[in-house]
This record gives structure tokens, sequence and C-alpha cells, in this order.
């Protein structure tokens, strides 16, 4: 049948070729990022996050802890996940893994030893790994990046201090695989950074003009 086709229609069959190794070039090169949502959230920190990463056409998985239920956030917004984290793990790999903060948050994401496990299989790999806010202290817990150069909420300081190099005049440090940001005010340059990671600084920043965002990588 295809030997026909190629015969009556050649230029068909060809573009047509074209398209599925285009279609397939583009899937092995499309970007993941994978954003854990944790009871108590900060709201601003995941949904900005997770609204900026698809604007760069990275592939965005919400996963909730142990299930896709509604999460309660810490403002007492309600997000439904995509999915859980045990099933979003199971997917495959992701280029980046994103904690958002919000105290009871961090504290879920501290207590889970699935988090654990996936943060320390993501570090191995030199993954990107990203948290803001409170959630550096879930990497302390769970042995991440100790000794490199972050940055958190202030109040989240005292705990980070003596295990890492502190950073107090940046609202976004980047010290290898690891992204740390401040808190819900520089979530925008948190996200940008990201997508400056995964897609370029030429995509970073004309997701940040579209949205009337300064960035400056």
């Amino acid at each position: 049948m295809l030997s026909v086709l190629r015969k009556s229609f050649p230029n068909v069959v060809i573009h047509a070729n074209r398209m599925v190794r285009c279609k397939s070039s583009q899937d092995k090169c499309a970007r993941n990022a994978l954003i854990i949502l944790a009871p108590g959230a900060e709201e601003m920190e995941f949904t900005i996050s997770a609204d900026v990463l698809r604007r760069g056409k990275i592939h965005v998985t919400v996963a909730g802890l142990q299930d896709c239920e509604p999460v309660k956030c810490s403002r007492s917004v309600v997000i439904v996940p995509d999915t859980s984290l045990e099933q979003a793990v199971s997917r495959g790999d992701y280029d980046v893994l994103v904690l958002p903060g919000g105290l009871a948050g961090n504290k879920a994401l501290m207590s889970s030893s699935a988090v654990g496990e996936v943060l320390r299989c993501q570090d191995s790999k030199g993954g990107l790994i990203a948290a803001i806010c409170a959630a550096p202290t879930a990497l302390a817990k769970h042995g991440i990046g100790r000794g490199k150069s972050i940055t958190s909420h202030p109040d989240m300081k005292p705990q980070l201090k003596d295990l890492y190099c502190y950073i107090d005049d940046k609202t976004v440090v980047q010290d290898g695989n690891l992204i740390t940001s401040r808190g819900p005010g520089t979530t925008f340059d948190f996200a940008l950074k990201i997508t400056e990671q995964l897609v370029g600084a030429e995509v970073a920043k004309e997701v940040a003009k579209a949205m009337l965002w300064t960035y400056k990588p």
C-alpha cells in the first residue's frame, strides 16, 4: 500500500514522513516539570510557577503527596492535582522538580519519605531541583545539596545557614542543579529562572515580555 502511495503521491508521502519525524523529535526535546503540591502550600508560589513554565511550553505535572484529591492551600484556595506523586514518578523522569513553600505544606514535604526519595534520585542524576520560600528547609531535611549556595524566606535562615552558603541579597540563587528563591513576591523570577535553564534565556525573556515582567537572566 505504501509503495502505491509513493508512486501516486510521492510528495505527500514524503511530507507525511517528515511530519512524523518532526513530531518524534519534538517529543524527545520536550521538557517536563513535576510540581509537588502538599496541603498548606503557598498557592501563589504554586500557581505562578505552573503558569510561567507552561507559557514556556514546558509540560507541567502537578502531583499530590498521596493521591489526586483536592488540596487546600495556605489561603484556602483549593487546587486539584493531576495525579499522585507515586503515579507521577512511575511515568518517567522529569527535567525539574519544583517545591512550592508555605509553612504547613513544607512540613508535609519534610515529613514525606516519598518526597525524600524522589529528591535524592533527582539529585543523583544531576537533575534540576527548585525550591522556594520555606521549601529549602525540606531540601535540608532530606539531605539535598548541603554546602551549596541557597536562599529562602528570611524566617527559614536560622535552619539553613549552618548547612548551606546562605545568600541574603538575591531573589533567586542557582548553584549547580539547585535553584532556590525567597517567597511569593519572587516567584516570577524563580519560575523564569527554571524556564531559562530548561528552554533558554530567549524563551524566558519572551515569556516575561508577554506578561509585562522585566526579567534579567
